[in-house]
């Protein structure tokens, strides 16, 4: 970056970095914490040795041969690996063809005008493909893995590389610096209508991918929709709103990172960063002071409570309780009413993937993606019907909610978040599960539920019966929290833990705990990696934050936080070997453009394609050093991917194939 820039940044943009000091007050033991006590001899002894190795032989990047890595080591992956870097364009393995599927703006119905970013309004952005697109799901028609409907959220939005003319560069002692000016009512529209979701019908004809417009089950979800609370908080008075006397009638969605396909085939959203759309202040001593505070509302990054009464505390001081859940469409009813389903518990919800359970029931996983907070599973009461879909469209009203307790010796418990069982009781502030729910952050704390670094994508594998945990990073982790054995204080890189639940059975209350990496670069003693010695110096990454299993069980991660500062490279979806003398090693498939991140990724059943979700290309943040200026709708890093001149950056939707036609991988 030039010298006489400084180092700009935008509300949004923080807003998604989660990079604030944390709401968790409690003494509940840190992961890092027990990760040491766990590992203080043994995990000191084998990663110093992987460090020394890996230091030893990496250098100038050297790709290997697939067929190589299968016969020296048993990888379960099979293909080029890309070289890491940083640049303007994406970048998939050889053999493969990485087509940009759908963009921000593409319209999805016949009334749907082309998109035209200099003249953008909210009833045209209804109808078109929303922005940062994240979460991807595939839910087939008629059983197919070539025809379906793809399901995807859009979490949130960049107005600096959304609208023209709103940032001005100017001067501040000697420096220039930018200044983002207020938004109209008008492009606030816009951003409402860019967030929400997206169910589009799609086919592949001749090996490729197509949208198929106006689908008859084609639709858009947005901040404005209508939903129902269901569940044990509907119609509670901690939800009751001016607008709403009721308590069952929510206006919108926001903030859906990522989310889930149930097994009966609905598409359900995970609400996080919701504080960031609330402004304004509670009246003096009002009840929900401190339940607010532990969620960090009001944040104030957007500007919607300029314009909508609903997002000022000031005048409607109990619509955040409406926001923070899980939400469930019907996909196959493109009128029905999306339903929020309080049984899953409020917080920053990063998703919800499940599977099922032995005896039927239908086992979710959830995290809470914030600095110092917990992973979460939910098990419904009653049991998955595959032969009668309409008796189990409410399983998520009723079941119970756990949260994670790690132990030292391997053990993982979860702790039943349950109103009159333990601390959960009136003596705590809690008359009912409903306000359990609504204040899931506390009654966790209360149980000395684990905390963690940054939970994000929770993603169990029917294949091995183990389930995969992503921990993002925990900059804030502190010195006096960890000890030689575990050197991760201001744990920049995250890493990865597996759990293997009693007897296989995922809806069991104990399990087993064991870490599978340790992320960061492998080549710096001090940072700890525990990539295996076959990790290339391409393979290694930071910041794992989404996952997909396909259908042979193999991980594949997705990255948010990799740049030019802190690993010289960007995002990007890796292949991460879990079983056997592969096991630990990671090998890069495929890289996004600067300033973006990598979401998504989903295999369609028949492991021939790979969906994934390109976020935020050309964003801002460390990467504007590898350009040398700050990056904005006039001034822009890259414009991925139409690079024309008259077409910002558009978040997009890659559809991934072998070229010739096969799986990916194989």
């Amino acid at each position: 970056m030039s010298d006489e820039m400084q180092h700009a940044h935008f509300r949004t943009s923080l807003l998604e970095e989660s990079d604030g000091p944390g709401s968790n007050a409690t003494e509940n033991r840190t992961m890092g914490e027990i990760i040491a006590a766990r590992f203080s001899r043994r995990g000191f002894l084998q990663g110093s040795l992987a460090v020394s190795a890996i230091a030893a032989t990496v250098g100038p990047v050297a790709l290997l041969s697939a067929e190589k890595a299968r016969a020296d080591n048993g990888s379960a992956f099979v293909f080029d690996e890309v070289e890491a870097g940083i640049d303007d364009k994406h970048h998939v393995a050889a053999g493969y063809d990485a087509d940009v599927l759908l963009r921000w703006g593409d319209p999805l119905f016949s009334d749907a005008p082309e998109f035209d970013p200099a003249s953008q309004a909210a009833e045209a952005q209804s109808k078109q493909f929303g922005y940062n697109n994240d979460y991807v799901g595939y839910i087939p028609i008629e059983g197919s893995a070539e025809h379906g409907l793809l399901v995807v959220n859009h979490e949130y939005t960049n107005p600096h590389l959304m609208f023209p003319g709103i940032v001005k560069v100017v001067d501040k002692d000697g420096k220039k610096d930018l200044e983002l000016a207020p938004l109209s009512k008008e492009q606030v529209d816009v951003e409402m209508a860019a967030h929400g979701g997206t169910v589009v019908e799609i086919r592949k004809e001749g090996g490729k991918w197509k949208v198929v417009r106006d689908g008859k089950l084609n639709r858009r979800i947005t901040a404005n929709t209508e939903m129902e609370l269901s569940g044990p908080v509907a119609g509670h008075d901690r939800v009751k709103t001016n607008a709403d006397a009721s308590g069952t009638r929510v206006i919108g969605t926001l903030n859906n990172c990522a989310g889930g396909v149930t097994p009966w085939g609905t598409y359900v959203m995970a609400e996080e960063n919701f504080h960031g759309y609330f402004n304004g202040s509670l009246p003096e001593g009002h009840k929900e002071a401190a339940n607010y505070k532990r969620y960090g509302v009001p944040e104030g990054a957007y500007e919607w409570g300029a314009h909508y009464d609903r997002f000022d505390l000031s005048k409607e001081p109990n619509e955040p309780n409406r926001f923070g859940w899980i939400v469930e469409v019907d996909v196959d009813d493109p009128t029905s009413m999306p339903k929020k389903r309080t049984a899953l518990g409020r917080f920053k919800h990063e998703g919800a993937e499940s599977i099922v359970s032995r005896d039927g029931r239908v086992v979710f996983y959830l995290g809470d993606d914030e600095r110092f907070d917990y992973v979460y599973k939910f098990v419904t009461a009653g049991r998955f019907d595959p032969d009668n879909r309409a008796a189990n469209m409410d399983l998520l009203d009723d079941g119970t909610l756990y949260v994670a307790r790690f132990s030292e010796d391997g053990a993982v418990e979860w702790l039943p978040v349950v109103f009159g069982q333990g601390p959960l009781t009136a003596e705590n502030g809690f008359d009912s599960q409903a306000d359990v729910l609504i204040e899931t952050r506390r009654a966790a704390d209360l149980l000395g539920a684990t905390k963690m670094d940054r939970p994000e994508d929770v993603q169990p594998n029917g294949v091995n019966g183990k389930v995969y945990v992503m921990l993002t990073n925990n900059t804030k982790r502190k010195d006096d929290q960890v000890d030689a054995a575990n050197p991760r204080a201001r744990n920049a890189f995250g890493h990865i833990i597996e759990i293997a639940e009693d007897e296989g059975d995922f809806a069991a209350a104990r399990g087993k705990w064991e870490i599978l990496l340790k992320c960061g670069d492998p080549s710096v003693a001090d940072v700890g990696a525990s990539f295996s010695t076959d990790t290339t110096a391409s393979g290694w990454f930071g910041m794992p934050d989404n996952c997909a299993v396909d259908s042979a069980g193999r991980l594949w991660v997705a990255t948010d936080g990799n740049n030019a500062k802190e690993t010289g490279r960007t995002d990007g979806l890796w292949a991460v070997d879990t079983e056997g003398g592969a096991r630990a090693t990671s090998k890069l498939f495929f890289r996004v453009p600067v300033g973006a991140e990598m979401c998504g990724p989903l295999f369609t059943p028949d492991d021939e394609t790979a969906f994934v979700a390109v976020q935020h290309p050309g964003d801002g943040g460390p990467d504007w050093e590898a350009f040398g200026r700050p990056s904005y709708y006039e001034d822009l890093s890259t414009r991925w991917p139409d690079f024309k001149p008259d077409m910002p950056v558009r978040p997009a939707v890659v559809a991934i194939t072998r070229q010739g036609g096969g799986k990916i991988a194989i």
